[in-house]
């Protein structure tokens, strides 16, 4: 069984060259499915998790998405990294508090963004932005150093989609020590060129969460090195189900049932990576 240092270690290795996928589970079923495919690493999602809890991304509390983290993290012998949304908290002092939470939960990586929760104002002003970075990162320095932090500028997800300023607070999140830097919601290979030549020589994470036509390989030869799918395979799992139902509530039929995997591959899969 690898250990915690271990995940931490292998994840940290996995930023330095090359490109890899790290999809994102929302359950530890999914988690080891992913992992048995032969992902190297995985990412939580917190809209996967929370919808399948019942609630709106971003809903949960601080302790069951600590706890979600745990148990996924636990699951697997991949390192796993924490969509740790903006830390639950505001003030710098009590984002690294936090922190120190997450990081006990066995996770090889975290992401803390600059989005407030507040719509109105979604986007937390610059110089509170790098300070929450800046606290982020000497919380990780004060647990040992080797979990991964990932700095994201959330503009293009939040009605902001300002490529400048997004590579301005992606410089400054870097300076500030974050080793990985994100801007989810680019979508353009020459935003994504834009970005890595950027923050070079630092790690990019690209979220591909809808149908860009790019491949993993076009995407590698942007530069990028972490592609990440965030909610979309919880997504993809959740639309399946509402149109299966559907069919049965609105039509009587169960021509869905065709095809999909059997109880039975599902336990000899499930069985074997105890």
């Amino acid at each position: 069984m690898a250990s915690v240092a271990d995940k931490r270690k292998t994840f940290r290795k996995l930023h330095e060259s090359g490109c890899f996928v790290i999809p994102n589970p929302w359950n530890p079923g999914s988690a080891r499915y992913l992992e048995g495919l032969g992902f190297k690493a995985l990412a939580s999602t917190s809209s996967g998790y929370a919808h399948s809890q019942g609630f709106a991304d971003g809903a949960l509390t601080r302790d069951q998405v600590l706890t979600h983290f745990r148990e996924i993290a636990g699951a697997v012998e991949v390192p796993v990294n924490a969509d740790f949304e903006n830390g639950f908290a505001h003030e710098p002092d009590e984002v690294a508090a936090n922190v120190k939470l997450c990081i006990d939960t066995g996770i090889a990586g975290l992401s803390i963004e600059d989005f407030s929760g507040d719509e109105a104002n979604p986007i937390y002003d610059f110089d509170i932005a790098i300070a929450r970075v800046k606290a982020a990162r000497a919380a990780i320095d004060q647990a040992g150093g080797d979990v991964v932090l990932t700095g994201r500028a959330e503009g293009f997800l939040h009605g902001r989609p300002d490529l400048d300023d997004a590579i301005k607070r992606l410089k400054a999140f870097s300076a500030a020590g974050a080793d990985c830097l994100y801007a989810p919601g680019i979508r353009t290979r020459e935003q994504i060129v834009a970005v890595v030549k950027a923050v070079a020589p630092k790690p990019v994470n690209f979220l591909n969460h809808t149908n860009l036509g790019f491949t993993v390989q076009e995407i590698a030869d942007m530069g990028v090195r972490r592609i990440s799918v965030g909610g979309t395979l919880s997504r993809v799992a959740m639309n399946a189900f509402i149109k299966s139902a559907t069919e049965i509530a609105k039509e009587g039929k169960f021509d869905s049932f065709a095809g999909i995997i059997s109880n039975a591959e599902l336990n000899t899969f499930f069985g074997t990576r105890r």
